[in-house]
């Protein structure tokens, strides 16, 4: 039997690569009896999709990836014994399937039987071809062969080749680019200072104990997952390096602490770690050599807001976060849990963080649409792990009152509501929302907006706010409100969008307030205000942001209810806060906004048709760390520059935290910065939004057409319709014109893939028209794939006039079916058509969005 398979071995050494590979064919009885017992097996389980296996001998045999990776695509193909050659055999098997992802470990059985060091890496080399020719979707991962330790005195035909696997592992990794595949270094992790396998992962020199495969999960994690090699962070500490050395998690049986003090961190750190399955005690520290994780108060100097900042330092045998307060010990343990990804190691690193702005907040409209407490809690529970520290609650409006008062019940009774009838927060649950908020350091801002948005009070009360029978009720109704709850430093006055008939009404109402020990904020601009008050900014601040005894939020372009999706990130991420780089003597932080005005049809639309959680994760990333850039902008930057890459490597730690966790939650963002964009134009229109051009009359030869500039994104905005306070890519937009968009898209084999299209991502505030049928967008726009049109979605409500109380349905493209369309092998051709004639809209409901929107929904 050796005899033959040798002779076989050979044979392939023979031939080189071609185009074609055509893997031998031999008999079953060549090879053992528990290799065909696992094969016959493998032959008959189900043809499942989006798979990702491991393929290879008893070492891959021994694990259970399932548990491992908590994931019932991880499947195992390991047999016991196997060779390339059997790998080989089976191979169909594996491709047949179209896996998503194979981790191939063979050789070392090769090895063992004497089998020539280029014999074995050819044979990979085989495997490799043939996985890429008959799965070009697949991604093929080779990893290196494991050392061997003699010291055990078995399988010594094994454990004396540690030269000739060093030998195969350098080809390997050497050929990676002409074989398309990846090659993964576990050698080195599983190596000691001797080239051996560790002694403490192995009882025989050859095969892995337990441990050990928690070290090759953290390992393949990222490649796993698609993330990025090291944890990505979010927001980005201020001063972070990382090592390569690893905490070990899963002998950590212990978290400590000196201080009584931290006793609530420690045990909210043991139970988040609970639910990712490590068990831990809160203990004493005890002086012994065992892995552990401190938490310590101690003195941490930065250059601002000492009382947030913390020190994290992980090494190899202890987890240290020392912070100047609670609060900054708090900070810590958010960074740590996403250093602990992968629940079984912790990448040693270094670091120490700050904020940049002590203000870090986000808004919530329950007045025109109500919100469970649980799905509050959820996005509290998200602005906790991200550090966000203000919840401001906007719980009045004209819609509705929804927060229930004993003296005034009329306030909240279903009559005086007009939507979501009989809803509101009683004085328990807001009681309840506060303790949520304080258990997580979160700061819990209560809105009652006055003299405007205030239809529902009037309606209750019958009477106006700015008359003095309704000063008088609202004085009332503020005093029940601050002896009900006493523990709130904030109050938001509102007193935006209103004409003012009583001069007096907010001075008096802003006096009334702060004799309660209460600091004030109100929308600026808007009514107006002492010097005391924290003034919101919604709009220019006319010049005011330059006196030097006022504080001031920003909010400006931080509604999210507006954004497209994809713009939300870019525009959110470039931007600074308030204009400056750091907090300021005026300038103390951000609040980002979610005001759907539009009725929805569920309480979980408000996540799915607005950018919440991508855009409360860009918004924790600036204000945390600081910078951005002068002026308001929704383009990433031309490809290649600093702006562009900065934009990308924040987008890759995004999606990092899009797939670890925030898979059970909406998430409306994919991956755009791959998508490049050569603009043709501008073309003259005359008004003609269906005159047609030289790039879809003529077959687009891209080498004889000359673009105007390359754009990157997902969506491209030529002209931002708050233009010119936003700007979008086009630098002179004009009017009567018609611009070209063309990209081309690579696809491994012909397949259906799926995809946002969008011209008009209608905003969930004013009550926009919907589409007309048969259209994109009521300017003509149009999209080509490989000189095929794709047509418009067959909308379910086409041509409705707006109407703030009929819910959306699928006029975004993030909430709708995503449009399949057919690749082609190769290279396929995308142009893109946006005509534009007025920038002016009919009306304010209806403004005039002159951008696109085309991007794959999955990277692979």
């Amino acid at each position: 039997m050796k005899k033959a398979l040798l002779t076989i071995i050979c044979f392939l050494l023979q031939h080189s690569i071609f185009s074609q590979v055509v893997l031998p064919s031999y008999p079953d009885s060549i090879f053992s009896t528990y290799y065909q017992q696992r094969d016959s097996h493998f032959q008959t389980l189900p043809q499942t999709t989006g798979d990702i296996i491991f393929l290879g001998n008893s070492i891959t045999d021994g694990a259970e990836w399932t548990e491992l990776f908590n994931d019932i695509h991880v499947k195992n193909r390991g047999i016991s014994g196997d060779i390339t050659a059997g790998v080989m055999h089976r191979l169909d098997e594996i491709t047949n399937r179209k896996p998503v992802k194979v981790f191939l470990l063979i050789g070392v059985n090769d090895v063992a039987r004497n089998i020539p060091s280029d014999s074995i890496v050819k044979n990979i080399l085989i495997i490799a071809d043939y996985v890429r020719q008959q799965s070009p979707s697949t991604k093929l991962y080779v990893q290196s062969i494991l050392p061997v330790n003699n010291v055990y005195g078995k399988f010594n035909t094994h454990t004396d080749k540690g030269e000739q696997i060093k030998i195969i592992n350098a080809k390997l990794k050497a050929s990676t680019n002409s074989h398309a595949y990846t090659y993964i270094d576990l050698y080195s992790s599983f190596a000691d200072e001797n080239g051996k396998l560790k002694a403490n992962l192995t009882n025989d020199g050859l095969h892995l104990k337990g441990k050990a495969y928690l070290i090759w999960k953290h390992i393949l994690y990222p490649y796993i997952y698609d993330l990025e090699r090291n944890p990505s962070l979010i927001p980005l500490p201020q001063q972070v390096s990382f090592t390569t050395n690893y905490f070990p998690l899963f002998d950590c049986k212990k978290i400590v602490t000196e201080n009584s003090v931290l006793l609530n961190e420690a045990e909210n750190l043991k139970q988040q770690l609970w639910e990712k399955g490590i068990i831990m005690d809160v203990n004493k520290p005890s002086g012994t050599d065992e892995p552990v994780i401190e938490l310590e108060i101690g003195k941490v100097e930065t250059p601002m807001l000492e009382e947030e900042a913390y020190r994290l330092s992980v090494t190899q045998n202890r987890i240290l976060i020392r912070a100047n307060t609670a609060h900054g010990i708090f900070n810590g343990i958010q960074t740590l849990l996403q250093l602990t990804r992968d629940g079984s190691l912790v990448t040693t690193c270094e670091i120490t963080d700050w904020p940049a702005f002590s203000w870090r907040g986000y808004m919530v409209d329950v007045g025109r649409n109500f919100q469970s407490m649980q799905l509050l809690k959820q996005q509290i529970a998200v602005m906790s792990k991200y550090k966000l520290n203000i919840f401001h609650f906007h719980f009045t409006e004209d819609i509705a009152w929804r927060l229930q008062s004993k003296m005034y019940p009329q306030l909240t009774a279903p009559e005086n509501m007009l939507r979501n009838k009989g809803m509101y927060y009683t004085v328990d649950e807001l009681k309840e929302l506060i303790a949520y908020c304080k258990e997580r350091y979160i700061t819990l801002v209560s809105e009652i907006d006055m003299p405007g948005h205030s239809a529902a009070f009037k309606r209750a009360m019958g009477v106006d706010m700015q008359s003095d029978s309704g000063i008088v009720i609202l004085k009332n109704i503020l005093k029940e409100f601050f002896t009900t709850f006493k523990d709130l430093p904030y109050f938001h006055v509102g007193g935006d969008e209103v004409h003012i008939s009583n001069k007096n009404f907010m001075p008096e109402i802003l006096r009334y307030v702060e004799s309660f020990g209460k600091k004030t904020v109100a929308w600026s601009p808007g009514a107006s205000l002492d010097n005391k008050t924290i003034r919101q900014l919604w709009m220019s601040d006319n010049g005011k942001r330059n006196i030097s005894t006022l504080k001031f939020i920003d909010s400006r372009h931080l509604y999210i209810n507006h954004m497209d999706p994809l713009e939300a990130v870019v525009t959110i991420f470039n931007r600074q806060i308030g204009d400056t780089t750091r907090e300021d003597d005026n300038i103390n932080g951000g609040t980002l906004c979610l005001w759907p005005d539009r009725k929805v049809e569920n309480e979980t639309d408000i996540l799915k048709m607005n950018p919440v959680y991508p855009g409360i994760l860009a918004f924790a990333e600036r204000c945390w760390r600081g910078g951005g850039c002068k002026g308001w902008t929704a383009t990433i930057g031309t490809p290649g520059s600093p702006e562009a890459n900065e934009f990308t490597e924040f987008e890759n730690r995004l999606l990092d935290h899009k797939k670890l966790y925030f898979t059970e939650l909406p998430f409306p963002y994919v991956k755009q910065s791959q998508m490049v964009w050569r603009l043709y134009g501008p073309y003259e229109n005359n008004g003609e939004l269906s005159r047609q051009f030289e790039p879809e009359i003529e077959k687009l030869n891209e080498s004889q057409l000359v673009s105007s500039q390359i754009v990157t994104g997902g969506t491209i905005i030529l002209r931002h319709w708050w233009a010119p306070l936003i700007k979008g890519v086009l630098n002179h937009p004009k009017e009567n014109t018609t611009w070209y968009a063309y990209t081309k898209i690579w696809s491994d084999e012909e397949r259906l893939r799926e995809f946002w299209i969008g011209f008009n991502n209608l905003s969930r505030s004013p009550a926009t028209d919907s589409p007309d049928s048969g259209t994109w967008n009521n300017l003509q726009s149009e999209i080509w794939v490989n000189g095929n049109e794709i047509p418009a979605p067959d909308w379910k409500r086409p041509g409705q006039k707006g109407n703030s109380e009929i819910p959306l349905v699928d006029e975004g493209y993030e909430y709708r079916e995503p449009t399949k369309i057919l690749l082609h092998k190769g290279w396929n051709i995308v142009l893109i058509k946006s005509p534009i004639v007025s920038f002016k809209g009919k009306d304010w409901q209806n403004p005039v969005k002159w951008e696109f929107t085309f991007v794959p929904v999955c990277s692979y």
